[in-house]
């Protein structure tokens, strides 16, 4: 069945799955059919939404009749039938083990050979440290001062525990203040280093995690990926921790492109280092001149503090939505690396920016995301009844924007006005 524009215009359809005016979709769609020269983009949208719903409900046995809630309930078994795989590709890895988490890693670097990024030099890491020391990791691990704590501890893990044991006051306001003193030349080139914690940090990170939904992180200007050995101890674990590793594998590289291209601005280089990874997003409604109009550069998942934030409706493209797609990507090349069951995770391919609304149970509308990652974190928390749709959002976003300019062009863009916060269109 095609999608059918004379029950509701492209326009309307999709300003109501992003929860914006209709107007807002309707002249984006004007100026950038003027600009490009593409006219039908919205349609094309809808009708490849429409066709990739009914192809995966026809895979999970269900029709557009059936309820919100089945076609949820059938994601989320989904799911754990791809984690399940992977559990057992993995020869069921522990998080709680550092060496399974590990093998994990390297499996990763071994399939995608990631490229090399521009980080910050140890020398210059270990400066700020004796210029500011950590004195709860210095404690925690029963050392007298900084320098016993380098010369027993390696300095990448080092790094990692700022994160979660100094606290995010101490670090924004006093150990980031040194960042003002940076050059580029207190930066290099070379590998991105991903780290399975020893378990020490685990028993250690425990005591300061409120909720344990973040065992894995990383640190962009330090070029590290790290997974801390506590277990969340809920279904899709694994997938949902591998997930997360991709989508940083590619985060740490796109931000590396524009610290180096920074690089090339001496003099405007920690102004525009600090606020990227600060994550700045314009706060003021634009308005542009010559009939152009503002197209936003949105680097956080804003819905994640508040859903109604004004910016969420305004035109916008967002980086995180970008790396989360190819996270997805990497997930069928690491499946064939281990153990050649890609084809079941062909499923969720291009299935990013996908969702509609389908009848509740009482009968009322609901918006189901087919968005692999927000099907992912779902499960995660199924417990606490959290439902994701904003990776789903942004994702559409960004569909509307690289339709009529090209996923290349529109991750330029991204990295060009990235500190601007938006461009003229």
């Amino acid at each position: 069945m095609l999608y059918n524009e004379t029950i509701m215009k492209s326009y309307e359809k999709i300003a109501k799955i992003l929860r914006t005016d209709q107007d807002t979709i309707r002249v984006a769609e004007e100026r950038l059919s003027a600009l490009t020269g593409k006219v039908g983009v919205l349609d094309k949208i809808m009708e490849e939404n429409w066709t990739s719903i009914d192809g995966r409900l026809n895979i999970l046995g269900l029709t557009r009749e059936s309820s919100a809630k089945e076609i949820y309930d059938a994601l989320i078994s989904k799911i754990e039938a791809d984690d399940a795989s992977f559990y057992e590709a993995f020869g069921r890895p522990q998080v709680t083990e550092p060496a399974d988490w590990q093998r994990v890693l390297d499996t990763i670097v071994t399939s995608i050979n990631p490229k090399p990024g521009f980080f910050l030099k140890k020398e210059k890491a270990i400066e700020f440290l004796k210029a500011e020391p950590p004195t709860k990791v210095i404690e925690a691990l029963g050392y007298d001062n900084i320098d016993q704590l380098l010369e027993n501890e390696d300095l990448m893990e080092i790094y990692c525990a700022l994160r979660f044991l100094q606290g995010g006051e101490w670090l924004n306001t006093v150990f980031f203040k040194q960042y003002e003193k940076v050059t580029p030349d207190d930066f290099e080139e070379r590998p991105i280093t991903p780290i399975a914690l020893p378990k020490k940090w685990g028993t250690l990170a425990e005591g300061f995690m409120k909720k344990k939904y973040h065992n894995i992180s990383h640190l962009k200007e330090m070029g590290i990926i790290y997974v801390i050995p506590l277990p969340l101890e809920i279904s899709g674990e694994t997938l949902r921790n591998l997930a997360l590793l991709l989508h940083y594998f590619n985060e740490i590289p796109f931000y590396s492109d524009i610290i180096r291209k920074f690089a090339n601005q001496p003099e405007t280089f920690v102004g525009n280092l600090q606020s990227l990874l600060r994550g700045d997003v314009l706060d003021t409604q634009i308005t542009a001149d010559g009939g152009k109009m503002p197209w936003m550069v949105v680097q956080r998942y804003l819905a994640k503090d508040d859903e109604f934030d004004w910016r969420l409706f305004a035109p916008h493209i967002n980086p995180e939505a970008l790396h989360w797609e190819k996270a997805e990507h990497l997930l069928m090349v690491v499946a064939r690396q281990i153990d050649g069951f890609s084809t079941d995770l062909a499923f969720w391919k291009n299935l990013n920016w996908v969702g509609d609304y389908f009848k509740s149970d009482a009968g009322i509308d609901v918006l189901v995301s087919f968005n692999l990652v927000d099907t992912a974190m779902a499960l995660v928390q199924q417990k606490e009844m959290v439902k994701y749709l904003y990776h789903h959002q942004e994702s559409m976003w960004n569909k509307i924007f690289l339709e009529y300019f090209g996923q290349e062009e529109m991750e330029a863009m991204m990295k060009e006005y990235i500190i601007k916060g938006y461009m003229e269109l």
